[in-house]
């Protein structure tokens, strides 16, 4: 080969070569920029608290993964999937809500939803694939059985009354065909699901319409899609709030004539032949077929204290509005907590006084703490730490605090501890439950 040509093949390469090794140079820059974005979230999702999913949430099989992030856009969350190192990964996973878009976008099928993870398990009942318990005629449907998702649960509850009409002894004149135990998503749609099967049926709510949904924060919006409601069709949601999806169920409650029987709460469900006798607060009831939809959430603690069963003592925040001009003392130390306080501190002429056992508030989310912090420096919010509530009178409440009694005038009371989870019922019942830990 001669020199000249030798020179020619150099430089050619020289100017071919080099836009393509500059290409190369760009991108591995920008994927290590994106890796230390990715790792710094998720470093700060770890010391804020939020890297543990609040339910379903999606495994992702890293020998399957291409790096696409097609996942990563199709999710319309804040920052629950990264990249790192060309995998997608789960950043901060409380505010993952499993609605499974980034499943359903993966070109490799490598993403499953799961429950629970490595190092906390999820409780559940174990269901077949009708939603059935061990005890032919119980059926799970919604959150209890691990799917948060509103969308999701309206579609079991939905399914789960196509697997009770099937059961032989439907139709039986001595006894309802289904009582459904709850109102929220799964049991909302299962009453319209027996109403429109011609099922002769019962609900029982222990509090009111709505189940977890009625517990969120004032105006948080609710991620869904479209669903099928039974005996209205396809409604049509994207991103609501709270209060329009309420009052869409409240209104398809009034049109459709159902009934649910509130303030009814469920002490106890036993075999009857081939069916059950449930009992709860306003007597017993024969049936066929018992769906609990109970949600995860259980009954409220309470704080066992005297007085706390006056009208003034509350376990919902409804509506911060109601509370203007009033003086309001909030138990708990967790995200309910903390935006019950905020919310109402929010109002003109509140005094809103933060009670916590501890002398923090490991558990709630960082931008919670950084709005408490903000609303305690401007002295709209009191905070009592390592506190508890001695009792409750019409017009006070007495406090114990590490400086001793401290006596409070107070209009309202409310208390956000969490709630006593349904396992043991289920178990007194005779379901089976297993513990999930975050892999297929």
């Amino acid at each position: 080969m001669s020199s000249s040509t030798v020179l020619s093949v150099a430089l050619g390469a020289l100017v071919y070569g080099a836009p393509l090794v500059l290409l190369v140079w760009i991108l591995l820059r920008r994927r290590e920029r994106g890796d230390r974005a990715t790792t710094r979230k998720l470093v700060e999702a770890r010391a804020a608290g939020l890297d543990v999913p609040p339910s379903i949430h999606p495994y992702i099989n890293p020998n399957r993964c291409l790096g696409c992030a097609v996942c990563v856009e199709a999710c319309p969350e804040n920052d629950v999937l990264g990249l790192i190192r060309d995998k997608a990964v789960l950043v901060t996973a409380a505010n993952c809500v499993g609605h499974g878009a980034c499943r359903d976008v993966c070109p490799t099928d490598a993403i499953q939803l799961v429950l629970g993870t490595k190092d906390q398990g999820v409780e559940v009942p174990v269901l077949d694939p009708s939603f059935e318990t061990n005890l032919p005629g119980i059926f799970v449907a919604g959150e209890l059985g691990g799917m948060g998702l509103i969308r999701n649960a309206i579609e079991q509850g939905r399914q789960v009354i196509e697997s009770v009409r099937r059961l032989e002894g439907i139709g039986d004149p001595e006894r309802l065909d289904v009582v459904i135990v709850g109102a929220g998503p799964a049991g909302f749609a299962a009453t319209l699901a027996a109403r429109e099967q011609g099922l002769r049926s019962r609900t029982l709510e222990q509090d009111g319409l709505g189940g977890a949904v009625a517990h969120y924060p004032r105006r948080k919006l609710v991620l869904t899609s479209p669903v099928v409601l039974p005996l209205v069709g396809t409604v049509k949601l994207r991103e609501t709030t709270k209060e329009s999806l309420l009052e869409l169920w409240r209104s398809t409650e009034r049109e459709t004539g159902i009934e649910i029987d509130y303030g009814e709460k469920v002490a106890s469900i036993e075999r009857d032949g081939d069916g059950f006798v449930v009992t709860s607060t306003g007597g017993t009831t024969r049936c066929r077929a018992v769906v609990l939809a109970l949600g995860r959430r259980g009954s409220p603690r309470k704080l066992d204290v005297e007085g706390e069963n006056l009208p003034k003592v509350v376990y919902l925040l409804e509506d911060p509005t109601d509370h203007r001009g009033r003086r309001v003392l909030v138990v708990g130390a967790g995200d309910s907590a903390l935006e019950a306080a905020i919310t109402i501190s929010d109002e003109p002429g509140t005094q809103v006084t933060l009670s916590c056992r501890g002398d923090a508030f490991p558990r709630a989310k960082a931008a919670n703490r950084a709005r408490l912090e903000e609303r305690t420096r401007d002295g709209r919010i009191r905070v009592l730490y390592k506190s508890s509530v001695e009792h409750v009178d019409p017009d006070a409440v007495q406090i114990r605090t590490p400086d001793g009694s401290e006596r409070l005038g107070n209009d309202a009371v409310i208390v956000c501890i969490g709630g006593e989870l349904p396992f043991g019922f289920l178990r007194a019942v005779g379901v089976e439950t297993e513990m999930r830990y975050g892999e297929p």
